[in-house]
């Protein structure tokens, strides 16, 4: 901004312009965008900026002038409190993991690592990026905090011995912040190479983190995101590195967990247009269910960017960076992606095979709950297979506009993962034989069945053994009814977890044969007498490829 007389005038942060019609009055505390209407204080200023309430923005600005705030509301006043000082702590353990990457002789494996996948110096700087030195209490002995604040922020945990041990060891950090960028949270990354299964570990939730409410990178992202009125959601901390250096700076991930209806509310205060930059397609109709209810609910349009089979945005940054931003400016609308899917899928090579692609595409067009959009998208099925389209919009019209529930008749994904678990602790004898650490996509679900195996089966054991995230999980399984019958169950979770592999096999033409005949292992995992010998085989197979992988 510059002076004009007794006023600063720039451009507006509010809206783009490129005129200044933005003054703020230094003396009287008020600014006033005369191109948007914009007005207020300092506290309605970073009110708008920072997209904070009010007192989030009193404890803001108190915080960036150095003043200490007393609270006087009771017990809202020692719960903000207490939020401090676990944050407090959070920062410190941000700092003390920052400096050891940066400056300690043992993290250089963890810098060569990072520089192999493409971040130098100066992105670990601007992310903080940390390591986690390989000892049992190097940071609590470092920092000194308080046994209940360490233990609350998740930074230690009591072991078996009653001692305080460091949640993380051995690990490249990446701290996670709240949009209005306190630290809250860790996810950690072992280096290739390591003996420990847990490729990563994140934070348990605690009174500053939930899992379901937070994103990283929103705390450097949500300026850019405002900018342009859109966000980019990955799966990965990389990614969002990634999407940034290709120049996409507008990214977010989720921590671990899939998106959430929680995450789509935060992001609407910042965006009306959602870029998913995974594999949106992987959940089928059930993800389809709640990304229409999101987009009708709050206002928000929900697409996705079409890359490269088999690469994730932080791997494509590296090969091809413009492709990556080209994958984002053009991502499609979630219905004509999941089409384009099947269309990819289908076949034309006879009237029997065009009429079985129509019927799989109009299957993907029910989904969507407008019947206008409905009508819109027959259109391009009859393109694609030359079938006529008044007999499509017919064929929709019979069979009505379709809501998809999501809530499936079978169990899928995580929630079929932890009705396994379920059973386990339950009935041990007869469904452990049939899990192996590779149906389990989870990482805390994998980190249980672990655990459990650990300790042959001995749940008491399995309890004092876990870290707190992994004990929670088994308390709650412990007291959890599961009416499933073992063998089935067992065989429809084979079934999942066969059926994401051969999803990631589709693109590479050299495993086609070995892709046929898991597939029809697959179909005959619902067939009483060859359903058991078929679970064997793809438990064998599903084994061996993560064997490979690592």
């Amino acid at each position: 901004m510059r002076r004009v007389g007794t006023r600063w005038v720039g451009l507006c942060p509010f809206h783009a312009e490129k005129s200044p019609s933005f003054g703020v009055n230094e003396t009287l505390g008020i600014y006033k965008c005369f191109g948007c209407n914009a007005g207020g204080d300092v506290i309605s200023f970073v009110r708008e900026i920072e997209h904070l309430d009010f007192v989030g923005s009193v404890e803001w600005l108190a915080h960036r002038a150095g003043i200490q705030l007393r609270y006087t509301s009771g017990g809202e006043g020692r719960e903000r409190q207490r939020r401090t000082v676990l944050v407090e702590a959070m920062a410190k353990a941000v700092d003390w993991y920052h400096q050891r990457l940066l400056e300690s002789p043992d993290a250089r494996p963890a810098r060569d690592y990072l520089r192999s996948r493409g971040i130098t110096g100066d992105l670990a700087r601007h992310y903080q990026l940390g390591w986690a030195p390989d000892d049992w209490d190097a940071l609590v002995k470092a920092l000194r905090l308080p046994d209940d604040v360490a233990r609350d922020t998740g930074l230690a945990f009591l072991n078996r011995r009653e001692r305080l041990q460091d949640a993380f060891r051995a690990r490249v950090m990446f701290p996670i912040f709240n949009e209005a960028g306190d630290a809250v949270a860790f996810g950690g990354r072992v280096l290739p190479g390591s003996s420990d299964p847990a490729k990563y570990k994140n934070s348990p939730e605690t009174r500053i983190y939930a899992k379901s409410k937070t994103l990283y990178g929103l705390n450097w992202a949500k300026s850019d995101i405002v900018t342009n009125d859109q966000v980019v959601v990955c799966e990965g901390y990389t990614d969002v590195i990634g999407l940034m250096q290709a120049g996409v700076p507008r990214a977010v991930a989720t921590c671990g967990t899939a998106l959430t209806e929680e995450h789509v509310r935060l992001l609407k205060r910042f965006a009306h247009r959602v870029v998913l930059a995974f594999d949106a397609d992987e959940a089928g109709q059930g993800a389809a269910a709640r990304f229409y209810e999101w987009e009708k609910k709050y206002e928000v349009e929900v697409s996705v960017a079409r890359m490269p089979a088999g690469t994730d945005p932080g791997q494509l940054a590296q090969e091809d960076p413009a492709a990556l931003a080209t994958a984002v400016e053009q991502a499609a609308p979630f219905l004509r992606f999941r089409l384009d899917r099947v269309f990819r899928r289908g076949s034309l090579r006879s009237p029997e095979a065009k009429a079985k692609l129509a019927e799989a595409a109009l299957e993907v067009v029910r989904e969507h709950p407008d019947p206008n959009v409905q009508r819109l998208y027959a259109g391009e099925v009859a393109a694609q297979t030359g079938l006529p389209v008044a007999d499509l919009v017919k064929a929709l019209d019979r069979r009505g506009p379709v809501r998809v529930e999501p809530l499936p008749k079978r169990p899928t994904g995580e929630t079929a993962e932890a009705v396994a678990l379920a059973l386990l602790v339950h009935r041990w004898d007869d469904i452990a034989p049939w899990l192996i650490e590779a149906l389990f996509l989870d990482e805390q679900h994998r980190a249980t069945f672990r655990a459990l195996g650990d300790a042959h089966s001995d749940v008491r054991k399995a309890m004092e053994l876990a870290d707190p995230a992994t004990r929670e999980e088994l308390e709650r399984l412990a007291v959890t009814d599961v009416d499933e019958n073992p063998d089935r169950h067992a065989r429809h979770l084979i079934g999942v977890a066969a059926r994401r592999q051969l999803q990631a096999m589709l693109s590479d033409f050299s495993q086609a044969r070995e892709h046929a005949r898991c597939k029809v292992l697959v179909e005959q995992l619902d067939d009483p007498e060859a359903g058991p010998a078929a679970a064997e085989q793809l438990l064998t197979w599903l084994d061996r490829r993560t064997e490979e992988r690592e």
